[in-house]
């Protein structure tokens, strides 16, 4: 009778972030940008995760979006049809996470023979949990945005509140008196803000004037068209995103194209904002 080989157990731990959302695998997102670094496509990234193309850009999109800088670049033309590079931002960032995640397997390897923890951390952590709290928020919401506030104004019934998202954009929010004191707002205070794609819309006529508060220019990045609707990205010059859902007659009519200028806007009104302690 042969004698079983004893089997050998080890304690294995992936980085996670728990938020009010649930828990966040921030090793997906990590090993997407690995690829698109590894492939310069973010199609051929996809496959190697394995993620559907829309889903790897709705990653990609939302990691610009609540970065401090932004993380994954486009380029267009070329024989190829152009591709998609890392910034030195994101290298700096996917360096990080796996410093942390040694670091992390090293407690628990240690914990594991100790039955103890150790006190040591490795620099800058708290800065990245921070980041990856953001990247693990999850919201219905297409666009998702944050910053610091920059303005309030007080009216009868409401507050106006400007929040900085970029070094050259700044985005407008109405909100009523009870959930700016719900919130505690005040100059100064890191709040993210919502918008939902359907609320974007879009024009492409630099002559056109619109009582929109937010209106944001920037170039066409990504066109995904369905049967009665086209899901619309705008590429502001920082890097952020917005998403706008329109009919696809209206892409059409307003001569949409990758790569070409258009301008996304939306009321103060349908921003929703919020705060985690």
């Amino acid at each position: 009778m042969t004698k079983r080989r004893p089997i050998h157990h080890k304690l294995v731990g992936k980085l996670t972030v728990d938020t009010e959302f649930g828990a966040f695998l921030g090793d997906t997102r990590i090993r997407l940008l690995e690829a698109i670094e590894r492939y310069g496509s973010i199609s051929q990234a996809a496959k190697a995760i394995p993620l559907s193309y829309k889903a790897a850009w709705d990653a990609v999109d939302a990691m610009n979006n609540v970065a401090e800088e932004p993380l994954v670049q486009r380029s267009t033309g070329g024989q190829h049809g152009g591709g998609t590079l890392l910034t030195d931002y994101a290298r700096r960032l996917v360096a990080m996470y796996r410093a942390v995640e040694q670091e992390h397997q090293q407690v628990l390897d240690r914990a594991a023979e100790q039955l103890g923890t150790p006190s040591a951390a490795a620099p800058n952590i708290q800065d990245f949990r921070k980041l990856l709290r953001r990247m693990a928020m999850r919201t219905s919401a297409r666009n998702q945005f944050f910053g610091p506030v920059t303005g309030l104004r007080e009216g009868e019934v409401s507050f106006e509140v400007r929040l900085r998202i970029d070094a050259e954009h700044e985005l407008s929010a109405v909100i009523t008196r009870e959930s700016a004191e719900n919130l505690e707002l005040a100059v100064g205070h890191e709040v993210h803000a919502f918008v939902k794609a359907p609320a974007v819309l879009l024009m492409t006529d630099t002559d056109i004037r619109i009582t929109a508060s937010n209106q944001f220019w920037g170039d066409v990045s990504r066109i995904h068209d369905g049967p009665v609707s086209s899901e619309v990205t705008i590429t502001l010059p920082g890097g952020r995103n917005l998403t706008s859902v329109v009919t696809r007659d209206s892409v059409g009519r307003l001569g949409l194209a990758i790569g070409k200028p258009a301008c996304a806007l939306f009321k103060a009104s349908d921003v929703i904002l919020a705060t985690f302690d």
